[in-house]
């Protein structure tokens, strides 16, 4: 994430920066438990598309929360997982959480996406 140094500068906003797309909560929550191969976090994220989530995974690896590990096999395999930057988030997404399904209790709905049953 690059930061002009004339602008004003939040914490809020540099942290939203960085895990304020579409889905990139969704991902680093799925790749708390260890990592994952794209189609695992296909599944888990099935509302993005193949190409949008390949853009939030390229964006996660080059803001430094996620790596990007390729294995030299035939056909290829490719893993996911969080740095430690990446893990430092959990308590951020869990607490976000926590707040969310209160929110969507106070409007008498339930949640219902892949973060649910992962509350670890």
């Amino acid at each position: 994430m690059e930061i002009d140094k004339q602008e004003r500068i939040c914490p809020v906003s540099a942290a939203i920066r960085l895990i304020g797309g579409k889905y990139k909560a969704l991902i680093l929550w799925n790749l708390t438990d260890g990592e994952k191969r794209f189609s695992e976090l296909r599944r888990l994220v099935p509302e993005a598309t193949p190409k949008m989530l390949t853009q939030q995974l390229r964006e996660l690896e080059k803001d430094g929360l996620i790596i990007r590990t390729v294995y030299p096999v035939v056909p290829p395999k490719v893993e996911y997982s969080l740095t430690e930057k990446g893990s430092s988030l959990h308590i951020v997404l869990k607490t976000m959480f926590d707040w969310g399904i209160s929110l969507l209790r106070e409007q008498g709905l339930e949640a219902n996406c892949s973060m649910v049953g992962k509350t670890s």
